[in-house]
């Protein structure tokens, strides 16, 4: 039997960097072209055939998404909710989803990224390899504001967080794939220098397993966690609609 596939949608932190909009509402509530920016990581789960689907937030604003979706019925999924307490960085947030993912592939997306592909091809990629990991990668003109991957002959060497001399072009997005035992590795993290469990480590952990393939993506990507990024992604949207299947 093939292992069972997982979504996992992280939905927390407190949008700083997009200042007045996120006084009062999560960041991914705001829209994105028709919808609410969070519907898209939702959609493009459920059109790659991923239907149960766990949703990690943080307590001030948990409520509104449970609100908005409901059990999940209406879109085609099954929806279960876990609270980030306090924020302690990607790695840790993921960390929450260990009894929902238990013996499942985890699909995790950060829930501010907009882009065009969807996620079959990405889900292919590691059908046939049970025990990697796999990340989608993006060729950026400021790799500096991201993870870089170090590239050789297509495979991953290592990936360094918003480095200031990046060793390449190509940016981690926030679209993620691990094998069971990604939990295994988030219990190994120290904090970083933000005090926070970066999910860079656990990728380079897999990197230095050399068990991390990656996947470039050929559509548009980009984060809409700041106001530029924010107008950026809902431009990219207006002129191109995301592919959902």
């Amino acid at each position: 039997m093939s292992m069972p596939v997982r979504g996992v949608i992280l939905a927390g932190g407190k949008g700083t960097r997009l200042g007045e909009l996120t006084r009062v509402t999560n960041k991914h509530l705001l829209p994105i072209g028709e919808f609410p920016m969070v519907y898209h990581p939702l959609k493009k789960m459920v059109g790659a055939g991923i239907t149960d689907i766990l949703l990690v937030s943080g307590t001030e604003h948990m409520g509104d998404f449970v609100e908005l979706f409901g059990s999940g019925k209406d879109f085609g999924c099954r929806l279960t909710y876990r609270v980030q307490d306090e924020a302690g960085g990607i790695a840790q947030a993921l960390g929450l989803a260990e009894l929902f993912c238990k013996e499942a592939r985890s699909i995790v997306i950060l829930g501010d990224n907009i882009f065009a592909d969807p996620l079959a091809n990405f889900l292919s990629l590691t059908s046939g390899r049970p025990n990697d990991a796999a990340v989608m990668i993006k060729q950026v003109p400021d790799p500096g504001r991201y993870g870089v991957a170090e590239l050789s002959g297509g495979r991953i060497l290592s990936i360094e967080e918003k480095p200031l001399k990046p060793k390449s072009d190509w940016a981690v997005a926030g679209i993620y794939s691990y094998p069971p035992d990604v939990f295994e590795v988030i219990r190994t993290l120290k904090p970083s220098g933000r005090g926070e469990l970066e999910i860079t480590d656990v990728n380079n952990h897999y990197v230095g397993s050399g068990r991390l393939v990656s996947w470039e993506m050929t559509g548009y990507w980009t984060d809409a966690g700041t106001l530029s990024s924010l107008h950026h992604a809902n431009d990219l949207v207006r002129r191109e609609p995301p592919r959902f299947s």
